[in-house]
């Protein structure tokens, strides 16, 4: 199929500017970075008018290259000491109650970044433990050990993206389909108190029997929680947008899912994975 040029109307979100630089002031002061800005994230202006982000630990560097992916590649610095302290502090300047926080794959560290999962959910609940805590990892190459360690971090939802279904994972470089089903499995049955989240994106050229076949693999896998939105090409390096789903077709997995036994999905243009994030449990 000829890639959309023009994006459709239900794509064309106002841009919001207010507070943009406040937040971004305040992230620079405590040296960190999100991943609304490195992904390149529509939603940006809306979530930092409201003193809402998604903070990007171990820095801002990739060591995969998934073609539909805006963070840089390379290899990135050790693991910053300060890092998880800076995201609680900064956190609770915000004024979050529902903090998500994700990171690049990491292959050239031993535990895939783990420790400094856990040591930013750790120094999170030490402010204030009754904010909710929701962790967005890669998939550790499998790490056991590592899996098991950010499950039993005390975070409340535990997240790994599928991203695609299987036939098209040659967008996501060095990941295996089955592999991050298995990752969703173990983080389900070492944490079962935790809810599991996974997130897709639509308009990659998939057939709704695909997606609809993608979800059921996720509820087997133990995943009760799923965001579904529409994929946007960062760039012309990336890969390109194959169609612009419409917004019919976006509640009708959400019906689907519901309809599976889904515990809540969020489906519509512009989900992405940590958007709105607070709702997936205020809601259910």
């Amino acid at each position: 199929m000829t890639p959309f040029k023009r994006k459709p109307a239900w794509l064309r979100k106002p841009i919001r500017l207010s507070r943009l630089a406040e937040v971004e002031a305040m992230l620079a002061k405590g040296k960190l970075h999100t991943i609304c800005q490195e992904a390149a994230c529509p939603n940006i202006g809306e979530c930092f008018a409201s003193k809402t982000a998604t903070f990007l630990i171990l820095g801002n560097r990739c060591t995969r290259a998934c073609t539909f992916c805006n963070v840089s590649r390379g290899l990135g610095e050790p693991p910053d000491p300060q890092e998880p302290d800076n995201v609680a502090l900064t956190a609770e300047q915000l004024g979050l109650r529902h903090v998500v926080v994700t990171a690049p794959t990491r292959d050239d560290l031993d535990d895939g970044g783990a420790e400094q999962f856990v040591r930013t959910v750790e120094a999170i609940k030490r402010r204030d433990a009754t904010v909710r805590v929701e962790l967005l990892i890669p998939d550790l190459r499998e790490n056991e050990a590592a899996l098991e360690r950010v499950a039993r971090s005390g975070a409340e939802i535990l997240g790994h993206n599928l991203e695609t279904v299987p036939r098209l994972y040659h967008v996501r470089k060095g990941s295996e389909y089955a592999r991050s089903l298995r990752v969703l499995g173990k983080l389900a049955a070492s944490a079962p108190d935790a809810a599991t989240k996974s997130g897709i994106m639509l308009g990659l050229g998939e057939r709704d029997a695909e997606v609809l076949s993608l979800m059921r693999d996720l509820l087997c896998a133990g995943c009760g929680l799923l965001s579904i939105g529409q994929y946007l090409s960062p760039s012309p390096r990336h890969a390109p947008v194959v169609e612009y789903v419409d917004p019919e077709r976006f509640a009708f997995f959400a019906r689907a899912g519901r309809e599976m036994g889904f515990r809540y999905v969020m489906s519509s243009p512009y989900t992405r994975s940590s958007y709105l994030a607070h709702q997936y449990l205020e809601d259910i």
